[in-house]
């Protein structure tokens, strides 16, 4: 097992390759300590060179709605109201931490995303 630094596209291409190779590989042998290795450094590469943003928190709530097969009537009591939902849902309100904790706790809607800026 030579395991090498991924500094460029061209390396991280390389060890995408050989991670698809090994990827069915059974815990406890050398290429399963190989393929654990290269996720790790593959994760790193990309989370440095190719970050993906939390969406936008009312894209995160209209997918957790779409998830869920939930109406705006659903969130009403989580965000105070009918109004608020509809205020909230068409950016003419902001989301306030109550309702920020409401969404997270109740529908598991990650803090992240909805505290992320609006698109």
């Amino acid at each position: 097992m030579k395991i090498e630094p991924i500094r460029t596209e061209k390396d991280l291409k390389k060890a995408l390759l050989r991670i698809d190779k090994i990827i069915d590989s059974k815990p406890g042998g050398k290429e399963y300590d190989e393929l654990e290795i290269l996720s790790t450094l593959v994760e790193a590469y990309e989370g440095k060179h190719h970050p993906i943003d939390p969406p936008d928190p009312i894209q995160a709530i209209l997918f957790r709605m779409e998830q869920q097969e939930l109406k705006q009537a659903d969130l009403a009591p989580l965000m105070g109201g009918a109004n608020r939902v509809s205020e909230v849902l068409s950016k003419k309100r902001k989301l306030s931490l109550k309702m920020i904790r409401n969404l997270h706790s109740k529908l598991r809607i990650p803090f992240e995303s909805l505290m992320a800026p609006a698109k």
